[in-house]
């Protein structure tokens, strides 16, 4: 049989299709903060759809990840580019932990949108606003200036042909009492700046005059909720923040000091190699960062945090300082808005199809954290596939008519090669075995879903990462970019039941992997190829990384003199 030769085939050109996406940054992904107001329609002011040039008009909410790798490789000579963002600038998020502590200031880690669409071949737009409501009916955006002190109106509205819907998420507090009242976040570069200010004023408190000790030791016990990357991250900069500068300024107090992280799940860094996940845990025991697992926090007050452990049901009072809540992320009121309108009002989170394009409205795309690419099920379309492959109408499938679609079934449906992959699998015949295990020649309906049933267990979600938004806005303005020659000749896999092609190829994440810096100049990495590096050397690597994949030279540039500042002068300490 011929099955492993045409699986590697259908493999390579899998292979080759990734490496036309856009690699990116190997952490959390960048958010921008919406809020949802009120518009007065007779006080908007419409901007027409297409242009006095006749190009089609795009408008991309957002300059998060997503949004800022849509607009530089975006080819803007065939399209009218609108951007409205209530952020003037791109910020490198996955630097935010390092700038709580000003290991890296937060100047070194944002680029301002308008330095990066000067550089474009082209007029791209830029409005500094929030979006209030999408109208998909009529093709317009409703948008509110936040600057309030100056004169003319604030709202105003977009027309659009096609929209890119790029704003991120917001801060999932699980409806959780207190939390947006007593606790920090950090997603914005504004949240860093916060915390930074409260670090101080804790330390500042801890050592006035009159003070008892167990107040001193409650103003600094600084608390992290969420035993994620960004939890983890914060919990190691402000250890070394500490340890390697402010128990020098505050000499009375150092042995005072603690830092807890709870987290809800068994282990810190779930999501990643158990291996870096045990050896980040032993490394906090050594350094005296408790960690609490198994502990889900019911409420948050001024100056506590109550918790269950799940494991005896015991609730526990933990006093502190400062809170630090970074526990995921939700959905943002107008987005959750947009999706009522379009039916998607009873999903957590918006869904779009595998060419990013959002389910319910076809001139609509959603990249980022907003939105998750709901995956079509091979299940649903089994039989359409059985039909097509089944060129003879025998009502039976061998196995050279399965290879002849098998192709087009990889691309189409992805969770096929991660299920051959996963169980061994390097020879399509191995699906048609028997249950004694022997090699069928051909299987009617019945055997050929049989041996396909259990393939969509492989499906998951795309986590919410820089990585994954940049890459999926690389994608989006690529299809762009080669619309008309995609449409005409399409190169994606064919369309199951009728006849033609997709006119593209469907979004492809590549890993590229992740890092977990754990503080005391040592990291965790978790590459390709199922690579694990721990230490020392590993924190270079992830110097190296980040440094690189800076969005500007002026940002590369200041990010490295940060850090060689700090190794030789140590943090600031100033409230500035």
């Amino acid at each position: 049989m011929r099955g492993f030769s045409f699986f590697k085939r259908a493999l390579h050109i899998r292979s080759s299709y990734s490496r036309l996406l856009v690699a990116s940054s190997i952490s959390s992904g960048g958010l921008i903060v919406y809020a949802e107001s009120n518009v007065d329609s007779n006080e908007k002011v419409v901007q027409k759809s297409l242009s006095d040039s006749g190009k089609k008009k795009i408008v991309v909410l957002g300059t998060g990840w997503a949004g800022t790798s849509f607009l530089k490789d975006m080819d803007i000579s065939s399209y009218d580019v609108e951007v409205v963002s209530p952020r003037n600038y791109f910020a490198f998020t996955p630097l935010l932990p390092s700038v709580t502590c000003g290991t890296v200031e937060a100047r070194s880690v944002v680029e301002p949108v308008r330095n990066i669409i000067k550089k474009r071949s082209g007029e791209i737009q830029f409005w500094e606003a929030e979006c209030l409501k999408i109208d998909p009916e009529n093709h317009k955006v409703l948008c509110h200036s936040l600057v309030e002190n100056l004169v003319g109106k604030n709202d105003f509205a977009l027309e659009y042909d096609y929209l890119v819907v790029a704003v991120g998420a917001q801060v999932n507090t699980f409806n959780t009492p207190g939390v947006l009242e007593h606790c920090h976040f950090l997603k914005e570069v504004e949240d860093a700046q916060t915390i930074r200010r409260t670090v101080i004023d804790c330390f500042e408190k801890a050592v006035l005059p009159g003070l008892s000790e167990e107040e001193r030791r409650t103003n600094l016990h600084f608390v992290i909720v969420g035993g994620g990357p960004t939890g983890v991250e914060f919990a190691a900069e402000l250890h070394d923040f500490v340890h390697e500068d402010l128990v020098k300024l505050y000499p009375s107090v150092k042995d005072l000091v603690k830092i807890t992280v709870i987290q809800s799940g068994d282990h810190i860094l779930n999501t990643f190699d158990e291996r870096i996940s045990s050896f980040a845990e032993q490394k906090f025991q050594r350094d005296g960062i408790e960690v609490l697992t198994g502990c889900r926090v019911v409420s948050v007050s001024e100056h506590s945090v109550n918790m269950k452990v799940k494991s005896t049901g015991e609730y526990v009072v933990v006093p502190h300082g400062m809170v630090v809540w970074s526990t995921g992320v939700g959905t943002r009121p107008f987005v959750k808005d947009f999706m009522e309108q379009i039916g998607q009002g009873k999903r957590w989170i918006l869904a779009t199809d595998e060419w990013l394009r959002v389910k319910g409205c076809s001139d609509v795309y959603a990249i980022g954290d907003c939105a998750t690419v709901d995956q079509r099920k091979i299940m649903e379309d089994i039989s359409t596939i059985f039909e097509t492959a089944d060129t003879d109408h025998s009502g039976t499938l061998t196995i050279e008519e399965f290879q002849d679609v098998l192709e087009d079934i990889i691309i189409r449906y992805p969770q096929v090669e991660l299920y051959l992959k996963s169980n061994h699998l390097f020879e399509v015949t191995e699906l048609f075995k028997d249950s004694e295990g022997n090699e069928r020649e051909e299987v009617d309906i019945e055997g050929f879903k049989l041996a396909l049933s259990h393939v969509d267990s492989q499906m998951k979600s795309l986590p919410a990462t820089a990585q994954v938004a940049a890459q999926q806005g690389s994608y989006l303005a690529s299809c762009f970019n080669r619309w008309e020659q995609c449409n005409a000749n399409p190169e994606g896999p064919r369309l199951f039941g009728i006849a033609g092609r997709h006119a593209f190829l469907p979004f492809r994440y590549r890993h590229l992997g992740q890092f977990a810096p754990l503080g005391g100049e040592q990291a965790a990495a978790e590459l390709p190829g199922d690579w694990v590096s721990m230490g020392r050397s590993t924190q270079w690597l992830w110097y190296s990384v980040y440094a690189s994949k800076q969005v500007s030279w002026r940002t590369r540039i200041l990010v490295v003199w940060d850090w060689t500042r700090r190794y030789i002068f140590g943090r600031d300490s100033s409230r500035i």
